[in-house]
Protein backbone atom coordinates (compact mmCIF):
# COMPACT_ATOMS: atom_id res chain seq x y z
CA UNK A 1 0.00 0.00 0.00
CA UNK A 2 1.48 3.14 -1.41
CA UNK A 3 1.04 5.86 1.69
CA UNK A 4 -0.70 9.30 0.92
CA UNK A 5 1.73 12.18 0.01
CA UNK A 6 2.36 14.43 3.31
CA UNK A 7 0.61 17.77 2.12
CA UNK A 8 3.11 20.56 2.05
CA UNK A 9 4.40 22.93 4.48
CA UNK A 10 3.17 26.34 4.82
CA UNK A 11 6.87 27.13 5.70
CA UNK A 12 7.42 29.90 8.45
CA UNK A 13 5.56 32.69 8.74
CA UNK A 14 7.33 36.00 7.24
CA UNK A 15 8.73 38.67 9.46
CA UNK A 16 6.83 41.72 9.44
CA UNK A 17 9.83 43.75 10.70
CA UNK A 18 12.11 42.16 7.87
CA UNK A 19 9.32 43.18 5.39
CA UNK A 20 9.43 47.07 6.60
CA UNK A 21 13.32 47.06 6.54
CA UNK A 22 13.24 45.61 3.24
CA UNK A 23 10.81 48.15 1.63
CA UNK A 24 12.57 50.90 3.73
CA UNK A 25 15.49 50.07 1.83
CA UNK A 26 14.04 49.72 -1.57
CA UNK A 27 12.53 53.17 -1.17
CA UNK A 28 15.82 54.86 -0.80
CA UNK A 29 17.59 53.00 -3.32
CA UNK A 30 14.93 53.32 -6.32
CA UNK A 31 15.13 57.05 -5.61
CA UNK A 32 18.45 56.98 -4.86
CA UNK A 33 19.97 55.29 -8.20
CA UNK A 34 16.76 54.88 -9.77
CA UNK A 35 15.06 51.75 -10.85
CA UNK A 36 17.94 49.91 -13.45
CA UNK A 37 21.02 51.11 -10.87
CA UNK A 38 19.16 49.24 -7.78
CA UNK A 39 19.90 45.22 -7.29
CA UNK A 40 18.06 43.28 -5.18
CA UNK A 41 21.63 41.72 -3.71
CA UNK A 42 22.73 45.72 -2.36
CA UNK A 43 18.38 46.09 -1.11
CA UNK A 44 19.39 42.75 0.73
CA UNK A 45 22.70 44.69 1.85
CA UNK A 46 20.86 47.87 3.71
CA UNK A 47 18.09 45.95 4.74
CA UNK A 48 20.31 44.03 6.41
CA UNK A 49 18.86 40.50 5.32
CA UNK A 50 20.11 37.89 3.27
CA UNK A 51 18.74 37.81 -0.70
CA UNK A 52 17.10 34.87 -0.22
CA UNK A 53 14.86 36.33 2.45
CA UNK A 54 14.46 39.46 0.05
CA UNK A 55 12.83 36.91 -2.43
CA UNK A 56 10.67 35.05 -0.10
CA UNK A 57 8.76 38.31 0.39
CA UNK A 58 9.02 40.20 -2.92
CA UNK A 59 9.24 37.05 -5.64
CA UNK A 60 10.98 39.90 -8.02
CA UNK A 61 12.19 43.67 -8.80
CA UNK A 62 9.50 44.54 -10.30
CA UNK A 63 7.02 42.95 -7.23
CA UNK A 64 9.15 45.16 -4.70
CA UNK A 65 8.71 48.40 -6.51
CA UNK A 66 5.77 47.72 -6.90
CA UNK A 67 5.23 47.47 -2.98
CA UNK A 68 7.44 50.09 -2.40
CA UNK A 69 5.59 52.97 -4.15
CA UNK A 70 2.24 51.51 -2.77
CA UNK A 71 3.84 51.87 0.42
CA UNK A 72 4.53 55.45 -0.14
CA UNK A 73 1.59 56.62 -0.84
CA UNK A 74 -0.16 54.88 2.23
CA UNK A 75 2.96 56.21 4.53
CA UNK A 76 1.97 60.12 3.37
CA UNK A 77 -2.04 59.59 3.14
CA UNK A 78 -4.36 59.05 6.60
CA UNK A 79 -5.83 55.65 6.29
CA UNK A 80 -9.48 57.25 6.63
CA UNK A 81 -8.86 60.15 4.31
CA UNK A 82 -11.26 58.77 1.99
CA UNK A 83 -13.89 57.07 4.39
CA UNK A 84 -17.11 59.42 3.64
CA UNK A 85 -18.58 61.32 6.47
CA UNK A 86 -22.17 62.26 6.29
CA UNK A 87 -21.68 64.82 9.09
CA UNK A 88 -20.77 68.84 8.33
CA UNK A 89 -19.97 70.05 5.38
CA UNK A 90 -19.27 68.58 2.21
CA UNK A 91 -16.71 71.09 1.41
CA UNK A 92 -14.70 70.83 4.38
CA UNK A 93 -14.73 67.06 3.22
CA UNK A 94 -13.09 67.63 0.17
CA UNK A 95 -10.72 70.15 1.00
CA UNK A 96 -8.80 67.90 3.59
CA UNK A 97 -8.42 65.40 0.89
CA UNK A 98 -7.28 67.80 -1.41
CA UNK A 99 -4.98 68.90 1.15
CA UNK A 100 -3.28 65.19 1.88
CA UNK A 101 -3.27 65.03 -2.13
CA UNK A 102 -1.54 67.78 -2.71
CA UNK A 103 0.91 66.92 0.17
CA UNK A 104 1.38 63.53 -1.36
CA UNK A 105 2.24 64.52 -5.17
CA UNK A 106 4.55 67.05 -4.18
CA UNK A 107 6.65 64.98 -2.28
CA UNK A 108 10.09 64.70 -2.96
CA UNK A 109 9.39 60.98 -3.30
CA UNK A 110 6.81 61.12 -5.93
CA UNK A 111 8.49 63.66 -7.53
CA UNK A 112 11.36 61.88 -7.68
CA UNK A 113 9.84 58.45 -9.00
CA UNK A 114 7.96 61.07 -11.74
CA UNK A 115 11.50 62.24 -13.13
CA UNK A 116 12.24 58.37 -12.83
CA UNK A 117 9.37 57.92 -15.29
CA UNK A 118 10.23 60.91 -17.28
CA UNK A 119 13.40 59.16 -18.12
CA UNK A 120 14.10 57.05 -21.81
CA UNK A 121 12.49 53.91 -20.52
CA UNK A 122 13.02 50.59 -23.50
CA UNK A 123 9.26 50.78 -25.01
CA UNK A 124 8.81 47.58 -23.11
CA UNK A 125 9.81 48.60 -19.88
CA UNK A 126 7.08 47.58 -17.35
CA UNK A 127 8.13 50.98 -14.85
CA UNK A 128 5.15 53.09 -16.00
CA UNK A 129 3.02 50.55 -15.88
CA UNK A 130 3.91 49.52 -12.42
CA UNK A 131 3.68 53.15 -11.37
CA UNK A 132 0.35 53.60 -12.54
CA UNK A 133 -1.14 50.45 -10.82
CA UNK A 134 0.60 50.95 -7.64
CA UNK A 135 0.06 54.62 -7.24
CA UNK A 136 -2.14 56.94 -9.28
CA UNK A 137 -4.61 54.10 -10.11
CA UNK A 138 -5.38 52.78 -6.70
CA UNK A 139 -5.46 56.67 -5.10
CA UNK A 140 -8.48 57.47 -8.02
CA UNK A 141 -10.34 54.21 -7.31
CA UNK A 142 -10.61 55.03 -3.80
CA UNK A 143 -11.18 58.43 -4.13
CA UNK A 144 -13.71 57.56 -6.74
CA UNK A 145 -15.38 55.24 -3.98
CA UNK A 146 -15.74 58.12 -1.63
CA UNK A 147 -17.70 60.06 -4.68
CA UNK A 148 -19.81 57.06 -5.04
CA UNK A 149 -20.86 57.15 -1.45
CA UNK A 150 -21.16 60.82 -1.62
CA UNK A 151 -23.63 60.48 -4.41
CA UNK A 152 -25.48 57.60 -2.83
CA UNK A 153 -26.40 59.93 0.12
CA UNK A 154 -27.61 63.19 -2.45
CA UNK A 155 -24.00 65.00 -1.30
CA UNK A 156 -22.77 65.54 -4.87
CA UNK A 157 -24.70 64.72 -8.25
CA UNK A 158 -21.38 62.95 -9.94
CA UNK A 159 -22.39 61.22 -13.00
CA UNK A 160 -18.89 59.79 -13.71
CA UNK A 161 -16.73 59.29 -10.41
CA UNK A 162 -14.05 57.66 -11.87
CA UNK A 163 -14.14 60.59 -14.66
CA UNK A 164 -14.52 63.36 -11.71
CA UNK A 165 -11.66 61.98 -9.72
CA UNK A 166 -9.56 62.08 -12.22
CA UNK A 167 -10.43 65.46 -13.10
CA UNK A 168 -9.92 66.24 -9.12
CA UNK A 169 -6.53 65.16 -9.20
CA UNK A 170 -6.11 67.42 -12.69
CA UNK A 171 -6.94 70.40 -11.03
CA UNK A 172 -5.13 69.79 -7.88
CA UNK A 173 -1.74 69.53 -9.78
CA UNK A 174 -2.65 72.41 -11.91
CA UNK A 175 1.23 74.05 -13.11
CA UNK A 176 3.09 73.75 -9.98
CA UNK A 177 3.46 70.02 -10.18
CA UNK A 178 4.71 70.34 -13.72
CA UNK A 179 7.07 72.67 -12.61
CA UNK A 180 8.19 70.59 -10.01
CA UNK A 181 8.82 67.65 -12.11
CA UNK A 182 11.07 70.36 -14.63
CA UNK A 183 12.96 71.53 -11.36
CA UNK A 184 11.56 74.71 -11.51
CA UNK A 185 11.50 76.49 -8.44
CA UNK A 186 7.35 76.50 -7.57
CA UNK A 187 6.78 77.26 -3.77
CA UNK A 188 3.14 76.46 -3.17
CA UNK A 189 2.98 77.19 0.43
CA UNK A 190 0.34 79.32 3.34
CA UNK A 191 -2.12 81.20 2.24
CA UNK A 192 -1.33 80.45 -1.53
CA UNK A 193 -1.92 77.05 -1.04
CA UNK A 194 -5.19 77.43 1.00
CA UNK A 195 -6.29 79.55 -2.01
CA UNK A 196 -5.45 77.17 -4.70
CA UNK A 197 -6.94 74.22 -2.35
CA UNK A 198 -10.24 75.93 -1.82
CA UNK A 199 -10.47 76.76 -5.46
CA UNK A 200 -9.85 73.60 -6.34
CA UNK A 201 -12.35 72.27 -4.56
CA UNK A 202 -14.74 75.30 -5.28
CA UNK A 203 -14.70 74.69 -8.70
CA UNK A 204 -15.45 70.91 -8.66
CA UNK A 205 -18.79 71.11 -6.75
CA UNK A 206 -19.50 73.85 -9.14
CA UNK A 207 -19.55 70.95 -11.33
CA UNK A 208 -20.54 68.39 -9.12
CA UNK A 209 -22.31 69.80 -6.29
CA UNK A 210 -25.57 68.80 -5.19
CA UNK A 211 -27.60 72.12 -6.35
CA UNK A 212 -25.68 72.42 -9.70
CA UNK A 213 -27.73 73.38 -12.79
Amino acid sequence: MVAAPRPASPGRPKDPGKRAAILEAAKSLFLARGYEGTAMDTVAQVAGVSKLTVYSHFQDKETLFAEAVKASCEELLPPDLFVARFEGPMRAQLVRIARALFRLITSDEAIAVHRIMSQQLPDDSPLPHLFWEAGPRRIQEAFADFLRAEVEAGELQVPDCTLAASQFLALLKGDHHARLICSCPAQLVGAQLESHLEATVDMFLRAYGPTRR
